[in-house]
């Protein structure tokens, strides 16, 4: 079974999901996790990820001379994934943005990003919910669940058939 080299921010986001407001509700929702773990998949499949060792895929090993991989080298699902990327990334604001990389993608926890950006304490917690938020329209994700009531019967058939015993 292959390694993949896909990235989890579960500590830091399971924290913050972890966490109370006053009004009891959690200060990450399942919508803004489940938006975190597509953003991370996204940025997998893009192949975004800097291996951290030797790849011994018959592809790479004893391939062209002369670098990386190209354009022409990356699968469509790559390129897709890219694509996606790259329409997400302009419809966030760029702080956003910035911050939802930082933590889905290379795992930086929020008192780095802080201080990086010197930004005041516990801001960058709340950059990030509202990044998720927005990530989370994107993506089609909703804090509340819809039911079965509004959705059509895809069945072929009218109505079930008399099980015959």
């Amino acid at each position: 079974m292959p390694i993949t080299s896909r990235p989890s921010a579960e500590p830091i986001l399971a924290r913050l999901a972890a966490s109370k407001e006053r009004d009891g509700q959690p200060f990450l929702q399942a919508h803004h996790l489940a938006a975190a773990d597509r953003l991370s998949g996204l940025i997998a499949r893009a192949q975004l990820v800097q291996r951290v060792t030797m790849s011994y895929d018959a592809a790479h090993v004893g391939g062209r001379r002369g670098g990386g991989a190209g354009a022409s080298d990356m699968s469509d699902s790559a390129a897709d994934a890219r694509r996606l990327l790259n329409r997400l990334a302009g419809t966030l604001p760029i702080d956003c943005w910035g911050v939802a990389f930082d933590v889905c993608v290379l795992e930086k926890g929020l008192q780095a990003i802080e201080t990086e950006r010197q930004w005041p304490r516990r801001s960058a917690k709340l950059v990030l919910r509202i990044a998720l938020d927005q990530l989370a329209t994107a993506f089609g994700l909703s804090p509340h669940v819809a039911g079965v009531e509004g959705r059509r019967t895809r069945g072929w058939l009218e109505e079930r058939l008399p099980i015959i015993q």
